[in-house]
């Protein structure tokens, strides 16, 4: 009792801080069934250039994010989840680093559409989701094609979308929506860290990823483009 008592006044004080971060942003379902105010806009006021943005949809603890954005300066990034104690890691860690081209988006990802304008995101990142393995919940995985749909409302049509995950069977199930579709698949593996190649952005490794890798579970990778 006196644990989940102090868990909750953490998670509490967690949602009271992010609250106040200027960089993350807490839209009401309300307001995106209205207009959001900064649909089309993340460029000119939030991040104050015009640098190409990076979406990590399901970002957790915000890890990915933050890695990106270190790593590219010259790209924005905004993580997303709904989990604000969760978002709370990243945001922090993000004002401890200093990184001013990173920001946190505390949404439901079905509601993604409501939040961006059309051709405003350049790439997008799903890493490690919840692969939703009972068929009741297949229209809650990330790459389902109603989530598709929703992300080339937003993307450019240039736009690439990764998916890395453990999931042997998500990795499997998005290779044959993308197929079944006549999307692009521009890269895949089911096990990137024996390939001969790997992508410079694909060293970055979550806590959790370390734990699978010790583990021995292969991490899976696909990168692709949508043809609607």
């Amino acid at each position: 009792m006196y644990q989940n008592l102090v868990l909750a006044k953490n998670k509490l004080k967690k949602f009271q801080q992010i609250s106040s971060y200027n960089h993350v942003f807490e839209p009401t379902i309300e307001v995106l069934k209205s207009e959001y105010h900064l649909k089309g806009k993340w460029k000119s006021e939030v991040f104050k250039n015009n640098n190409p943005i990076i979406l990590e949809l399901g970002c957790g603890k915000g890890e990915y994010s933050v890695a990106l954005a270190e790593k590219y300066p010259q790209k924005n990034l905004i993580g997303v989840d709904i989990k604000g104690a969760r978002i709370w890691k990243g945001a922090t860690d993000s004002l401890t680093k200093n990184l001013i081209n990173i920001a946190f988006l505390r949404v439901r990802i079905e509601w993604i559409e409501h939040c961006f304008d059309k051709n405003e995101i350049d790439e997008i990142w799903i890493t490690f989701p919840d692969p939703q393995l009972k068929f009741r919940r297949s229209s809650k995985r990330l790459t389902h094609p109603n989530f598709l749909m929703k992300y080339n409302k937003i993307l450019k049509k240039s736009g690439v979308i990764h998916l890395k995950t453990d999931n042997q069977f998500l990795h499997a199930y998005t290779l044959g929506i993308l197929d079944g579709q006549s999307h692009s698949i521009e890269y895949s593996s089911n096990d990137i860290y024996s390939s001969e190649h790997l992508y410079e952005h694909l060293d970055i490794k979550t806590y959790y990823e370390q734990k699978y890798l010790e583990k021995g579970m292969p991490i899976t990778y696909v990168k692709f483009r949508l043809n609607y």
